[in-house]
């Protein structure tokens, strides 16, 4: 894939790992600071992500670059399912800074950021991505198309691997 827009397909796990702990990492650092302009820096991370992956966003950079590199091999998966995980992600944290900054309702974003450490901390722990997981229900519920992520629409035909 070229251009400085486009999600990769396929992604490498590590580095999906790895992201998702900068966010535990951010957001836990929100919360126990109490400084809730730092809703700001993780949402536009994940806008960057959801519109060029990697490429635009520091955090992105950084898991693809320099961790996942020294995680092993790349452990590759389907990437629309990780955008739309992402696109989650920009969601909740652009809600939640707009209430908590825009209209003085911290308790929004401490909501959110507390929601962003459990989701965040079940992808890179355990390798749970709760928007890919959601992604899946859509696509057998034909609300997502099957041509959006083949390789999500026939799993028998793609080896597993251990992450």
């Amino acid at each position: 894939m070229s251009g400085l827009i486009g999600f990769p397909n396929p992604v490498n796990e590590k580095a999906a790992r790895s992201v998702a702990a900068g966010v535990v990492v951010l957001s836990t650092i929100t919360l126990v600071t109490g400084w809730h302009w730092l809703l700001i820096l993780i949402a536009l991370g994940f806008l960057a992500r959801v519109a060029s992956g990697p490429k635009l966003s520091p955090l992105g950079q950084l898991a693809t670059k320099v961790i996942a590199p020294r995680l092993g091999e790349p452990v590759l998966v389907p990437g629309p399912p990780k955008r739309f995980a992402q696109a989650i992600g920009a969601t909740v944290t652009s809600v939640a800074a707009v209430a908590s900054l825009a209209l003085g309702w911290h308790a929004v974003g401490t909501v959110a950021l507390v929601i962003m450490v459990v989701f965040a901390t079940l992808e890179s722990a355990l390798g749970l991505c709760v928007g890919c997981k959601i992604f899946s229900v859509l696509m057998r519920l034909g609300v997502i198309p099957p041509e959006t992520c083949e390789a999500c629409n026939d799993i028998w035909s793609r080896p597993t691997a251990a992450v």
